[in-house]
């Protein structure tokens, strides 16, 4: 794969290449803030890179620039894979995003999980997802009484909060030990419940996840 990396870190930069590239990657481009991330995917055109990964607080403003870039190359350049990272647990601007699909957003811990960290980012370019399960917590707290994801069971739960880490039905069934067909009603409960009406939208699987933010 061809990646795109922008980290302020300079160690952790150079670690995320080293590591890419060691895993049989491309590293176009390492760069250290935002401007040089659009810069530096605009120079590669009209070839855009498999995957870009972001960090999301960075230069110039160490807020959320590193999500603001990634919404002007998403604007620029629909669909393309976008792997989020980030020190602490972040949701308000990557709410939209993670909702597209080809998106991830992992905290940076996840990255010394090395074989965990590339399948995240096999996925995202793939077109897949990959939510690291502290930023699943966060975005289906409980909120409002009328919250629809109140009433899913403790099991509908645990299969919604894989299915937005980007696991399949089979790797659903593998982990909890139980029949593929068992997930695959876990699943239509889950979106009859948050009244998700039936489409052939693959990214339905994470809208459920996140339908009391984005309904």
């Amino acid at each position: 794969m061809r990646v795109v990396v922008a980290e302020d870190s300079v160690l952790f930069r150079e670690g995320l290449t080293r590591l890419l590239r060691e895993a049989g990657h491309e590293v176009t481009a390492a760069v250290g803030d935002a401007d040089e991330l659009v810069d530096a995917v605009r120079a590669g055109l009209p070839d855009l890179p498999d995957v870009v990964i972001v960090d999301v607080r960075m230069p110039p403003t160490m807020t959320d620039d590193g999500v603001s870039a990634a919404r002007r190359l998403r604007a620029d350049h629909p669909g393309l894979p976008v792997l989020l990272l980030s020190q602490h647990v972040e949701t308000r601007q990557a709410v939209d995003l993670v909702a597209t699909g080809a998106f991830g957003y992992l905290l940076k811990d996840r990255v010394l999980r090395v074989a965990d960290f590339l399948d995240a980012v096999r996925r995202v370019a793939d077109g897949g997802s990959a939510l690291d399960p502290a930023i699943v917590g966060a975005l289906v707290a409980p909120g409002r009484d009328d919250d629809p994801l109140r009433s899913l069971s403790a099991r509908e739960q645990e299969v919604l909060a894989l299915v937005a880490e980007g696991r399949s039905n089979t790797a659903i069934s593998a982990q909890l030990v139980v029949a593929e067909r068992t997930v695959e009603t876990h699943m239509r409960s889950i979106f009859q419940k948050l009244r998700l009406v039936e489409s052939d939208d693959t990214h339905r699987r994470v809208l459920a996840v996140l339908a009391h933010l984005t309904r």
